[in-house]
Parts: structure tokens; C-alpha cells; sequence
């Protein structure tokens, strides 16, 4: 008996190896990959807005060709909104959120208030992501910046490198201040 059931055990153990295995294999869709890029970005771009502390939302580095940058706080929001500026056009709809230009809503002021910005248009980001699919992914929409069309496929990218972009800004205000970002620690 003892035989028997450390062998059913292995074949169990056996059978969840491969369907784990088997699962890794399937291929992926369109949105999922391009979610999982948007997700790698936010990973680590929300916890590095959320370790800034408060009093230092305002800091802007003075020590080199810093003059007329955005504060911390100024990027982080500018990210939020520029998600929701690339969600709307992936959906070909007006942003469900007050975008103020791509600077963000002036009415979103504090801490608190700028990393639930953030949140929610990662949110949206994802839920217009997840609407790219093989069939419309090169179909041309109206490009949000300026005249002339991009596709789907382009505005979803660009939800990734503009975010971490302006990760790579917001690492040096963080490590400016004496802060390790989370991602890096």
C-alpha cells in the first residue's frame, strides 16, 4: 500500500510538472504580451512613486541641467496621464479621467492623491491593452500628440518605454534624496 500510494503521489507530482510545464509552453496573445510588458514596468514604477516621501514630491534636482524639469511629483502624474491619453486613443474614446494635457489634472496635488492618478490610469492602460488583438493591432488610429494616425500596436509599446523613461528620471530624484528604489534594492 505504502508502494502504491508513493507512487500515485509521483505520478500526481508527475502529471503537475508537465501541465505547469505545458502551460509555459502555450503560446501567448497579443494582449497578454503586451500587458506583461505594461505590467513590468509598472512593477516597478508604482513602488518607486510610492517610497518618495511626501515632503519631497516638490524636490527637482539643482545640481547640473536640471532647469525647468518637472518635480517628482510633476513626472509621476505626467506618466498617469499620458496612460490615459494612450488608453483613449487604444480605444478610440475620451479619457474617463480629467487628463489636464499631458501634465496631469492641476487639481491632483498631494501624494495621495497623485499615486491613486497613477493607479487608475494603469488600470485603463491595461483595459485598452487588453483590447489590441491580431486583427486590429496594426489598424491606424488617430495619434493623440499631434496629426496623423499609429496604430494600436505602437500606442501599447509606448504605454512601456514613455513609463520607463521617466522610471530613469524619477530613479535619480529618488537616490538624489538618498532613497534606493524598491527595484533596485
Amino acid at each position: 500500500m505504502k508502494q502504491v500510494l508513493s507512487t500515485g503521489v509521483c505520478l500526481l507530482l508527475l502529471t503537475l510538472a508537465a501541465a505547469a510545464q505545458a502551460a509555459k509552453d502555450e503560446p501567448k496573445t497579443v494582449p497578454q504580451v503586451l500587458n506583461a510588458s505594461a505590467s513590468s514596468m509598472e512593477r516597478e514604477f508604482v513602488p518607486a512613486a510610492e517610497v518618495m516621501p511626501e515632503d519631497k514630491y516638490a524636490f527637482v534636482p539643482t545640481g547640473g541641467e536640471f532647469k525647468g524639469v518637472r518635480s517628482f511629483g510633476e513626472q509621476v502624474k505626467h506618466v498617469a496621464a499620458v496612460n490615459y491619453i494612450l488608453g483613449a486613443a487604444i480605444l478610440q474614446e475620451k479619457p474617463p479621467a480629467e487628463i489636464g494635457g499631458e501634465s496631469g489634472p492641476e487639481s491632483i496635488k498631494t501624494k495621495a492623491e497623485i499615486l491613486k492618478y497613477l493607479k487608475e490610469s494603469f488600470e485603463y492602460a491595461h483595459k485598452a491593452i487588453g483590447t489590441v488583438t491580431e486583427k486590429n493591432l496594426l489598424e491606424p488610429v488617430k495619434y493623440p500628440f499631434g496629426e496623423g494616425t499609429i496604430t494600436r500596436l505602437a500606442l501599447a509599446g509606448i504605454v512601456t518605454s514613455h513609463g520607463f523613461d521617466h522610471y530613469g528620471q524619477i530613479v535619480v530624484y529618488l537616490r538624489s534624496n538618498g532613497i534606493v528604489p524598491p527595484a533596485s534594492r
